[in-house]
Order: structure tokens, then sequence, then C-alpha cells
């Protein structure tokens, strides 16, 4: 099961309302080399009304980077086809928040687009 620190999850979720109405993304790292995320890595990023363009070549090498996070604008918390394409680039866990960007509103996503458990952990 995967877990993420209340502290980074109200951030990333503030991050997500304030973006609005563009896609937010960012990276999540995990300092203790587990499934607790507790490292949120942003990356140069173009956010759009339908996208979020990550400056790939600017993403830095840190080895305790183990998934993204994104949001969508719209309702669905589903991954699209180009989330799909894209999870395995950044990491075996993705997070997808939908509006209104709560915590009911998130589903965590395997890098081949399975479905995870996951819980918030203090």
């Amino acid at each position: 099961m995967i877990s993420i620190k209340r502290a980074t999850l109200e951030g990333l979720l503030e991050a997500a309302r304030n973006t609005y109405p563009n896609e937010f993304f960012a990276l999540l790292g995990s300092t203790h080399r587990n499934s607790t995320i507790d490292e949120v890595v942003m990356v140069p990023t173009v956010y759009g009304k339908a996208h979020a363009i990550i400056k790939s070549g600017l993403v830095p090498v840190d080895f305790n980077i183990i998934g993204s996070i994104h949001s969508h604008p719209g309702n669905s918390n589903k991954p699209s086809v180009a989330d799909l394409h894209s999870f395995p680039s950044f990491g075996s866990v993705h997070f997808i928040i939908s509006y209104p960007f709560t915590i009911e509103r998130i589903n965590v996503y395997s890098a081949r687009g399975k479905e995870l458990e996951w819980k918030v952990v203090e």
C-alpha cells in the first residue's frame, strides 16, 4: 500500500487549487526509499487547461523520485491515454486529483495504469 504524508498531500492539493483551471504537475519522492511519499520535486512545466507539458530534460537525477502527481481540471481522476503513456517515465506511483481537489477526488495508479491502494499518514 502506498502512503503519503498528510502535510505533503495538503500542499499538493493547494497547488492544484492554485493552478486551476490549468493542470498541475509535480514529481513525488520518498526520502526513506520506501512507499511513504514525503517529498515533492517541482520541475519546469507549462500548465494548460487540458495538459501539462513537462520539460523532461530538466528533471533532476534524484533517486528518491518514485512517481508523479497531476490534476485534472474536470471531474475525472482516471488516467488519459497520454497519462498512461507518460507514467513509466516518472516512476511507479501516479496520483491524479480531479476538481474540486479534495482527498476524496484522488486516485492512485501504477505505471501500467492499475489502480493502487493508498493512505494518508501523519
